[in-house]
């Protein structure tokens, strides 16, 4: 990993120090810099603490991202954190990356899609998935959610991490990497817009790796729990849309968490989304009702919200 996170928890609860010293203080667990899971961990945190009426706070911490953060709930490093659909069962059933053994954790509320960036300059040689044998791709940080799909998708077509030269690094770091020439191609598994591809896009013109027809449905039968999802064009002002894989994500808690605490958060939450997705640009994509569909049942708390 390229942090310690313990070092970055103490300095984010030290910049975050609320005004009451009485108020449970709630580390969330979110991902690298330049994706959407830190800026929608920053949001729901302003959130809890401008409307959880002073009993809780919450702070964002960086992460590995979706991989390791049921990892750090059930290791009591974080308190709420941020995965997706088919992470959470796999981590419920101790499958997966969680064959150490099943954590107990129990979701909170559906958030955003995350879609798989599999992004280019423009004028790369590189046009599907299969071509980035013998590239340079920046695969996003070890523990995260990128590096995942990417382990369900390359035996898909016939690949091994083995096939290109892998660099571990941060969104923001990769996508730099990128513009600046030093990767061929760069991955994020993101909510969309993407703040490292954003910054890219600002500077170069950028393309998205296409799917062989074939292997993307191929993806999609294989997990019930991914999606093929459209990135319009004027998202990150490439020439064309493009059809990507994706998964919904969720909050998740201990599934020994305070129930009113959870229920506070929810309403926190859910009772402001004006205020949430004015201020959050993936916040737009939440469904509320998408949080009674999930793949791990709903924490105590989070019923009592969603079901009354």
């Amino acid at each position: 990993m390229m942090f310690t996170l313990n070092k970055l928890a103490v300095a984010a609860v030290m910049a975050a120090a609320v005004s009451s010293a009485s108020a449970e203080e709630l580390r969330m667990g979110t991902a690298s810099l330049g994706g959407a899971f830190y800026p929608m961990g920053q949001s729901i945190s302003n959130l809890v603490n401008n409307h959880a009426g002073g009993d809780i706070s919450m702070v964002p911490i960086v992460t590995g991202g979706s991989v390791q953060n049921p990892r750090l709930i059930g290791d009591g490093e974080v308190e709420i954190a941020i995965t997706n659909n088919n992470l959470a069962a796999l981590a419920v059933a101790g499958a997966g990356p969680y064959k150490s053994g099943p954590i107990e954790i129990s979701a909170v509320a559906a958030l955003h899609p995350s879609v798989l960036h599999m992004v280019v300059l423009d004028d790369s040689d590189i046009q599907t998935f299969s071509d980035l044998k013998g590239k340079r791709v920046a695969v996003g940080p070890a523990g995260g959610g990128t590096l995942g799909f990417m382990n369900f998708l390359l035996p898909l077509h016939e690949m091994t991490l083995d096939d290109f030269t892998p660099s571990f690094l941060s969104y923001s770091d990769g996508f730099s990497q990128l513009t600046d020439g030093n990767v061929d191609a760069s991955l994020a598994l993101s909510g969309y817009p993407a703040g490292a591809v954003m910054q890219a896009a600002a500077g170069q013109k950028l393309r998205f790796i296409s799917f062989e027809a074939d292997k993307l449905q191929a993806a999609l039968d294989k997990v019930s729990s991914y999606i093929a999802v459209e990135i319009a064009a004027d998202v990150y002002n490439t020439e064309a849309p493009a059809t990507v894989i994706g998964v919904s994500n969720m909050l998740i808690v201990p599934s020994s968490a305070d129930a009113d605490v959870v229920e506070k958060i929810v309403a926190s939450v859910f009772d402001n989304l004006d205020e949430f997705r004015a201020e959050n640009a993936n916040a737009k994509q939440i469904d509320p009702a998408m949080s009674t569909r999930l793949s791990i049942p709903l924490h105590e708390g989070a019923a009592r919200y969603f079901n009354k």
